[in-house]
């Protein structure tokens, strides 16, 4: 079999394109040149110049044919786009799972198949099996990576069931431990170089910094709301279906100033998420305080102190119907249908009690308990075990 591996420079798609080669497959490897902007870099160097070197010296190593291509222009397009008028919007985006939906498992899926290749294979903890139906269709299972700690399943949430039948993931089954230890064996280069940590498409880089490259700063004001504040002793109106109570549960409080009182100053609050703690600039407080809204139309951030800051919470979630993603299609909710599930809202958040409710003209999560800064524009996942189902951009 003929697989084109996405060699991005570091341990685990190096491991990735060894393993398969041990296993038989005939694999070439591909390195994307992503977008980049020097300005915003938190290095001298262009990050994929030297993940693209190390890339060109494992192929070497393995002695597997090595070709770049470049992807700058289309991550501009459908990512680094996207990304800012999210932001100047007042949502949060996550861009690693729209660079896994609309770049590496479309763009550059589409490229290695117009090579010949049977599969594409990244360096994703993630598993892919599948099973037949009484029908005899073949259906493919999108699985946690067997490292609990770098399970990677989250990112691929928008994947379908097309892109998953051409998808490989052989170190899914291995810890990171694992994959460094064979690395180390086969004396690569890469068996010591640190994960990235910056964004999927430029490298180390700090976010705020990133962004004011491209969003205009303006003062604004912080108010902190405080835990007596009348907004929070609300209770459920009457209702007369299970929708108009998930309506309830999952809509935002909306704050004015009048209901706090301002504690500080900002630069836009497009650079700011919900949940934030650090860079608000705020002293005297006995615990951090976090952001639990944010006016746009006003250029207002609203906080409150601690962890436990009631209005942080919230008990359901709104999915608008047309951002709802089934990677099991088969499973998918009809109208009126529930499900109990696992439920993700962040990667690395473990997995919490929640049903699904699927209605006419809209989608809800809700869950046994209370969860902590829920933002809109991220991406909620939900899971049966440990196969991954469906996803959709929170409302």
């Amino acid at each position: 079999m003929k697989v084109v591996v996405g060699l991005s420079g570091g341990v685990d798609s190096s491991v990735t394109a060894y393993l398969l080669q041990q296993q038989g497959h005939e694999v070439v490897a591909l390195f994307m040149r992503n977008w980049n902007d020097a300005s915003v870099t938190l290095e001298d160097e262009c990050p994929w110049i030297e993940d693209s070197n190390d890339a060109l010296m494992v192929a070497q190593k393995l002695g597997i044919p090595f070709q770049v291509i470049d992807m700058s222009e289309l991550y501009k397009e459908r990512i680094v786009d996207y990304m800012f008028d999210e932001y100047q919007k007042g949502r949060t985006p996550n861009p690693d799972v729209l660079c896994n939906r609309e770049v590496k498992f479309d763009v550059f899926m589409k490229t290695a198949m117009s090579l010949g290749a049977d599969k594409v294979a990244t360096g994703h903890y993630a598993r892919v099996t599948s099973t037949f139906d009484e029908n005899g269709k073949e259906i493919f299972h999108l699985l946690a990576g067997k490292d609990n700690n770098k399970d990677q399943s989250y990112f691929l949430c928008q994947l379908s069931q097309d892109q998953l039948s051409k998808a490989l993931f052989p170190i899914g089954e291995l810890t990171k431990p694992q994959v460094r230890e064979i690395a180390k064996e086969i004396g690569l280069v890469t068996a010591d170089k640190k994960d990235s940590q910056g964004l999927c498409f430029i490298g180390k880089v700090s976010l705020p910094q990133f962004l004011q490259q491209q969003l205009v700063p303006k003062e604004g004001e912080i108010v902190e709301i405080f835990r007596d504040s009348p907004l929070f002793a609300q209770e459920m109106p009457q209702v007369s279906s299970k929708k108009e109570e998930l309506e309830f549960l999952s809509q935002k409080i909306k704050y004015k100033k009048a209901d706090g009182k301002v504690i500080g100053k900002h630069q836009g609050a497009q650079f700011f998420t919900i949940g934030q703690s650090k860079g608000l600039g705020i002293g005297g407080h006995k615990e951090s305080c976090f952001i639990i809204s944010r006016d746009m139309e006003n250029n207002i951030l609203f906080v409150g102190e601690g962890h436990s800051f009631p209005g942080l919470y919230r008990k359901a979630l709104k999915i608008d119907n047309a951002e709802v993603h089934w990677v099991r299609e088969d499973l998918a909710l009809k109208n009126g249908e529930s499900m109990e599930i696992l439920a993700r809202i962040r990667y690395r958040q473990p997995l919490q009690k929640a049903t699904l409710y699927q209605f006419e003209d809209a989608f809800y999560i809700e869950f046994e308990e209370a969860q902590s800064a829920i933002a809109e524009g991220q991406f909620a996942s939900w899971y049966a075990d440990e196969e991954l189902l469906g996803s959709g951009v929170i409302s």
